[in-house]
This record gives C-alpha cells, structure tokens and sequence, in this order.
C-alpha cells in the first residue's frame, strides 16, 4: 500500500471515529439535556399526559386536574378554593411555568421525580404515578385569615411555636390559579402582572416591609440579653421626647400623654414608647442590636419554608441617628409577616424557635414517604428568663395597653402593634401591624401570628395595628385554638 493510500485510509478512520464519539456524547449527554430543556414541547406534553398530583390541606386536596378539550395537553391542574390557598399553593400553568409548593414539587407532582420509579421504569423511562404535597396548614386557620383581611391589602401568617408549622399563610388581594391555568389564559394573565396591587406576589413572604413598633420586641430582647436592664420592670433612662443624636430631630411618641418618660420596657410596650426604644438601640449600638436581629432570622437569604422567603433586613454602617430609627422598626428596617410571626413563636416557646415549614411529607401514589419534615427542630434564640418576661410585657400590651382587640376569653394572649411609615416624609397611609401569641391552659394549643396591614382604604387618622390588624390576627388565634 503506497504512502498516500495508507494516509487517506487513517484519515478515514478518524473520521469514522470522530462521528462515532459525536455520537455517542449527543446520546449519552446531550441527549439528556435536549430532554430537559423547559422548551422542549415533549415535556410539557408529558407533564400533563395525565391528572397531577395534589397539595393537601388536612388530608384533603386543594388541587385537582382537569381534562382538556382538543390540543396535546391531555390535562390542566385545577384548585378548590384557589383564591384561599393560592399564597401557599402558587400556580401551574401549562402556559407560564409554575411557582412555590407547585414549581418546588413539580417533578412530583407530574411523576418524574426519580424516587418515585422502581428500578425497572428507570430503565424504561416509563412515567409513574405522581406523588402528593402534604402541608402543616390548618383549613380553619386560613379561612379565618382570608376572611378577616377581606378586601384589604395585606398578608397573615400562623405559627405552631413548639412545631414550627405553618397553620395558615394568606396574601391579599388574591387570585384563582385555575383561571391562569391553561395556555389561553392570556387575557387574564395580563390583568394580574398589570395590577398595581400585585395580586401575584405573596406578601407573606416576598414583600419586606417597615415593621414598625413589632420591632420593638427584638431591641427588647436585646436589651435584656445584654443586661442593660435587668428587667421589664427596671425604669429606663429615656428623656421624652428624645433627641437623635447628631441632630436636631426630636422623636416624639404617638400618645403625647403616654407616661413614657425613663419608662419600663413593659410600659414602654403598652404604650409604644418611641423614645425608649430608640434610647435602648443607641445604647446597645446597631451591632448589638442586629446581632439579636439576626438570631431571629432577620438578613437569612436563605430562608426555606420550603417557598424561598425574602431576607428581612437589619441594616449596617448606620450614625446614632440612624441607628435609634431602626429601634423602633424604621430607617432600613423591613420584615415580612413570616419573620415577625418568627419572633412572636420564639419567645411563646421560652426562647426556642422551631424551623418554620409548610410542608410535612412528600409521598408517592402509594401515601410511602420520599421526604419528611421535622417538628420542633429548634435553637435557641434568648434565654427562657428573657423570653418569659417578654411575654408578661405582651400580655399586658393586649389587657390594658395599645392591642386590646387581639383579647380572647379564657387564654392566655399577648401582642405588640405597630403602626410603620411609608413614604418620603411619611406623606403616605402608614402600614399597620400587629403580632402575637395565643396559649390555652385546657388544651395545651398554642399559636403565634402576625398580620401586615398594607392598605385598607381607611383614612390616614384611622390607621392603627389594633385597628386593623390586631381583629385579624384574633380571629386566627381563636380558629387556632378551637
């Protein structure tokens, strides 16, 4: 064989070889990720080739599916009650994706999650049955929530202090999944990512806002950890009205009679003294204070429940000024209603707080467990000296100071409101807060919340936390309690 025939024969052979490994990396690799990929119509066809799996409220779905009428997607999820549990369900849409417990547990949901394939199907590829959702979430509690906030713009959350489970979480004004649901829903998808009240985002968790006087809670914790004073009934060195250091700015108190002058923490609470707290957060200085701010959740990015919540946030590199606005829950100081409740449940719990979860169990068709999520795994956030007299300076708040609507007959029930400002100068409706806790002696149920008032078309004059948000927060705690 001459020398340009055995070369031509090598190059040959390359090439054989090349395609051969081409091949088999688009096959073995490629091929996977071709599969994969969200625009592929073949997995949106598949996904909804049959009825999904449901996320379940006390043993019963809120879900369900729904046969379609021509096209090549067979089915298309539908929701009982959608406008109730959407800010815990979220939306599956064959058009627009889908969010939360629905686009967390989507592989379950639509029976492609490995775990649910026995090792013959995963050979096969064939699709199984889908798994269920099953959520913490107390029917009783949301509707209480739902029906409280009404037509206002707000959100609610309930928490099991011991356990950590989420017993209700509601975001308003709502929306109905299952009219987002299909792929020609256009018309109505555009009404709600255009309206200005945001009807798609959950404020429970994805809207930090002020939180106002409810921040108060965390500088008293402080304040008592540290040992700045050694009790709620220890007078404060609190001139009245305060004067912000490096300024010229006087911090008055919203009641001008209030007896808030070198007043107790637990007086201080029951009135909502401005000018203690801010006195408190000087003198611990913004590192202290966010320290304590951040043993109870606030600045974790990554906060799960399992729907990924919004970092609350405790600013830094703040003057004195600065920093005694953030001691009464203003300057950069936000929340969602998650992390209050958060703080409310801690200190009901002598100072523990339990991982905060919605979810209980993911299970296969069967009702087998794939994933299981622990009650009560909890750390400590202060002290139970601190904790417990905290909670004698909220009972007091709700017997005779500033959240005296949140009072239920025959428990044990204590609060903080607040009342935050928005807008440059406070030019616009203040936001209204309110958290608390709930305990019966008889039953042993406990239950801490925090509602978030946003705006309810009340005048200006009429917005208050035991106003607005304290009723709401009542009839959770009482639904909570039955």
């Amino acid at each position: 064989m001459n020398k340009t025939i055995r070369r031509a024969s090598v190059f040959a052979l390359l090439l054989v070889l090349a395609l051969l490994g081409r091949a088999t990396w688009v096959q073995a690799y490629e091929g996977k990720a071709l599969a994969d990929e969200k625009k592929n119509r073949r997995n949106v066809i598949a996904q909804y080739a049959q009825p999904l799996g449901n996320i379940v409220v006390a043993g019963s779905p809120v879900t369900g599916s729904k046969k379609t009428e021509g096209g090549d997607l067979a089915y298309k999820r539908d929701y009982t009650d959608g406008e109730l549990y959407s800010a815990v369900t979220g939306y599956s849409s064959q058009a627009y994706g889908a969010t939360q417990l629905e686009g967390i547990y989507s592989d379950v949901l639509d029976g492609t999650d490995t775990r649910l394939k026995n090792p013959i199907d995963a050979l096969t590829g064939k699709q199984q049955e889908p798994g269920d959702v099953v959520t913490t979430i107390d029917p009783a509690v949301q509707k209480a929530a739902y029906e409280a906030l009404g037509s206002k713009k707000g959100a609610a959350v309930a928490i099991d202090p011991k356990t950590g489970r989420i017993l209700g979480m509601v975001s308003t004004p709502s929306y109905d999944p299952s009219k987002i649901a299909g792929l020609t829903d256009g018309t109505t998808w555009q009404e709600l990512t255009e309206d200005k009240d945001k009807p798609l985002v959950n404020r429970a968790l994805r809207q930090p806002l002020p939180p106002g006087s409810t921040f108060k809670l965390v500088v008293a914790a402080a304040a008592l950890e540290k040992g700045l004073y050694g009790s709620v009934d220890t007078a404060t060195d609190s001139p009245n009205p305060y004067k912000l250091p490096g300024s010229t700015r006087y911090l008055e108190n919203e009641n001008p009679s209030a007896p808030c002058e070198n007043a107790t923490i637990r007086t201080a609470l029951q009135y909502s003294c401005n000018n203690v707290f801010a006195k408190i957060a000087v003198d611990l200085g913004q590192d202290e204070v966010k320290a304590m701010a951040e043993k109870f959740g606030f600045n974790d990015k990554e906060l799960d429940v399992p729907v990924r919540a919004y970092p609350s946030v405790y600013p830094s590199d703040m003057d004195k000024a600065q920093t005694a606005l953030t001691g009464i829950g203003q300057f950069d100081v936000t929340a969602t209603p998650l992390q209050i409740a958060m703080v409310s449940a801690a200190i009901a719990n002598d100072g523990l707080m339990a991982a905060p979860h919605m979810v209980s169990q993911v299970v296969d068709s069967d009702g087998d467990t794939l994933e299981s999520f622990d009650d009560g795994d909890a750390k400590r956030i202060v002290s139970s000296s601190t904790a417990e007299q905290l909670r004698s300076a909220m009972v007091t708040v709700v017997d005779k100071g500033t959240g005296t609507n949140a009072a239920i007959s025959g428990a044990e029930v204590g609060g903080k409101t607040g009342t935050a400002q928005h807008g440059e100068n406070n030019s616009k409706t203040p936001y209204a807060w309110f958290t608390s806790y709930a305990k019966d002696a008889d039953t042993g149920k406990e239950v801490a919340v925090a509602v978030l008032i946003e705006d309810s078309g009340a005048a200006r004059s009429e917005v208050s936390g035991n106003g607005l948000a304290a009723p709401v927060a009542q009839k959770m705690m009482k639904a909570a309690l039955k």
